[in-house]
């Protein structure tokens, strides 16, 4: 089956928010730096500890890729129009969504706290410390 995964691009972050989001989301997290692979071409001196790939698979099925940028290509950071959703249907969900929420607040700009909306999901929307948006929605199980 295909999956649709968000891929998360930082300047030189990835393996502290990788890790934050582990701590957050649960799950494995695997990741690789660039100094990982010797044989690769064009590493600037000292940015051999930059994550290369980074992917954090978690309990619930999220799959959350990531890498740095470094000095040796453009860096185009997050923008406001790209959003990581974190959704779900029922209490089990209601349970795990909130606490992510809560613990992705420490550091985090809370844009709407997540709560029920007048649709009826419990809905909430920050931009983390990292400088990621992320949107909450978990509404009934169906």
């Amino acid at each position: 089956m295909t999956k649709l995964n968000p891929y998360l691009s930082f300047k030189d972050q990835a393996k502290a928010a990788l890790e934050f989001y582990q701590s957050v989301l649960g799950g494995e997290l695997d990741v690789t730096t660039f100094g990982d692979m010797p044989d690769m071409p064009g590493v600037p001196e000292g940015e051999g500890g930059l994550v290369m790939h980074g992917h954090l698979e978690t309990p619930g099925g999220l799959t959350l890729m990531a890498s740095d940028t470094g000095t040796m290509m453009p860096y185009v950071p997050a923008t406001s129009g790209v959003t990581v959703a974190l959704t779900g249907a029922g209490a089990a969900d209601l349970d795990y969504v909130r606490s992510a929420y809560e613990k992705l607040l420490d550091g985090a700009t809370e844009t709407l706290p997540f709560e029920l909306a007048p649709w009826g999901d419990h809905y909430g929307q920050l931009t983390d410390k990292f400088g990621v948006s992320w949107m909450f929605d978990v509404g009934e199980a169906g």
